[in-house]
């Protein structure tokens, strides 16, 4: 743009109010704000189609990300700019806050597998199921003994470890139902 033209106001232009300061943005601001959406465009990108459809998107949108799933290389990244200009004329919060709820939702199921990871690991060991018992009070107490034994026989035998994944199954199925 050339400077002549930053400067020069029409002649009819007047502020009605006084306290009213214009904001101007830095190119550089503007440049941070686009790569953000861009990154947000590669996040979206890279959901399913199940989780895509979780997130409230319009069509234009949905058919960009789409068509980005389908393309590699040099077109892949053009179409991830063409995204982040879609995202430039959309209000991006309810998207934002869409995406947060599936990472923090992922999270939670990733921190709840490794929490029963733990409780089965402590079962084997310890063939004790009263802390799993305090947790679940609806869970066999004789069912998880004897998948615990049946574990440790395995590990010991230097066997695929069966019981351990039923242990873990059993588990899971416990930690849904409540």
């Amino acid at each position: 743009m050339n400077h002549n033209q930053e400067t020069n106001l029409e002649p009819n232009f007047a502020i009605d109010n006084e306290d009213e300061e214009i904001i101007y943005v830095s190119k550089s601001e503007i440049k941070r704000d686009a790569e953000a959406l861009k990154k947000l465009g590669i996040e979206l990108v890279n959901l399913s189609k199940n989780e895509l459809e979780k997130i409230p998107l319009d069509e234009d949108l949905i058919y960009a990300i789409e068509l980005a799933q389908k393309i590699k290389k040099e077109g892949y990244r053009r179409q991830i700019q063409y995204i982040g200009k879609l995202l430039r004329s959309r209000d991006i919060e309810p998207i934002s806050q869409a995406l947060d709820k599936l990472k923090n939702r992922h999270n939670q199921q990733i921190a709840l597998f490794h929490k029963l990871e733990k409780l089965r690991d402590d079962l084997i060991t310890t063939g004790d199921a009263e802390t799993i018992m305090d947790l679940y009070p609806t869970a066999d107490r004789q069912q998880l003994r004897t998948l615990a034994r049946l574990a440790k026989k395995e590990q010991e035998a230097n066997k695929p470890v069966k019981s351990a994944r039923q242990i873990f199954q059993y588990l899971k199925e416990l930690s849904d139902t409540e």
